[in-house]
């Protein structure tokens, strides 16, 4: 923003682009208006509570400080093991589920504290997903938010998952995205009014998704045109429906079972069990730090 201040004088608007998971642990309606310097969801619900409970408060050139210092005593082979267990760690204690949305929160305090006489949009878009109609439907750079869990049922590498079958995933194309931005472009840049506007680009008022058919598209589809061809002793089969566990213990149980069991018939030599117990074990663990962020 200094930047912005110093060297271009005939900005119009400045707009930036957050998430709408900002609001981290934040429960029922979530107004547009932007995080201000010190802001703390973990405050919110301390005093929400009777009595009153104690919470840390949220200092963004401590949390600098903290991490680089930190930096410093992980050096070695574990550096960004620790590294990312403290972020997480301090994301928590502050009041959001994981590091990026803590980073994108401080990042809208500290824009929001050096605005100045800039126009200031904030743009909040839930989990963007592939393309609705531009260029193309379905085009999208990379695999992204859903994408890694319905690549890897897709593969068999996913038989079963946790979740709430009722609770709500949003998501948004990146073409609405788009469009949203550079709608609020137009619209500020025109007006060039000192202030700040914050919108939410979602899905879920007006085209719920739910968890429990997320699955239900991608099984139809992988069915009809498949990734791999999964062998079951001996006898090719299509990908099998979604089974969805409530308790991280039965699904950790469940998905190295079926894992197991889908590969054992397509691995052969005379390194067979090695190879099969490290490649089950790559993949029991990405499902199980798929389960972990969704």
């Amino acid at each position: 923003m200094d930047f912005t201040n110093k060297y271009c004088k005939n900005l119009r608007v400045f707009l930036h682009i957050s998430t709408a998971y900002v609001s981290g642990e934040r429960e029922g309606m979530i107004m547009e208006k932007p995080f201000q310097m010190g802001e703390n969801i973990a405050k919110e619900k301390a005093a929400s509570e009777f009595p009153p409970l104690s919470y840390h408060v949220l200092n963004i050139d401590s949390e600098v400080e903290i991490a680089l210092d930190s930096k410093v005593a992980f050096e070695g082979n574990l550096e960004d093991h620790k590294m990312k267990e403290l972020a997480l760690e301090r994301a928590r204690l502050h009041g959001w589920h994981n590091t990026y949305e803590f980073s994108k929160a401080m990042g809208e305090m500290v824009i929001y504290s050096m605005r100045r006489d800039i126009p200031l949009v904030i743009l909040r878009p839930t989990a963007i997903t592939s393309t609705l109609e531009d260029p193309f439907l379905g085009w999208i750079q990379g695999n992204r938010m859903a994408d890694p869990m319905i690549l890897s049922y897709g593969k068999a590498n996913l038989p079963n998952f946790l979740l709430n079958l009722e609770a709500v995933i949003d998501v948004i194309p990146i073409d609405m995205v788009v469009n949203a931005i550079i709608a609020a472009m137009a619209k500020h840049g025109i007006a060039r009014k000192t202030g700040i506007k914050v919108y939410h680009v979602a899905s879920s008022a007006a085209n719920p998704l739910l968890f429990g058919d997320l699955f239900k598209y991608p099984h139809k589809h992988f069915n009809s045109s498949p990734i791999i061809s999964v062998r079951i002793e001996g006898n090719t089969e299509g990908i099998k429906e979604m089974e969805f566990f409530s308790s991280m213990d039965d699904f950790s149980s469940n998905v190295q079972t079926q894992v197991v069991e889908q590969r054992r018939f397509t691995i052969s030599g005379s390194n067979t069990s090695q190879r099969l117990q490290r490649r089950c074990k790559v993949i029991v663990e990405h499902a199980m730090d798929l389960a972990r962020v969704y």
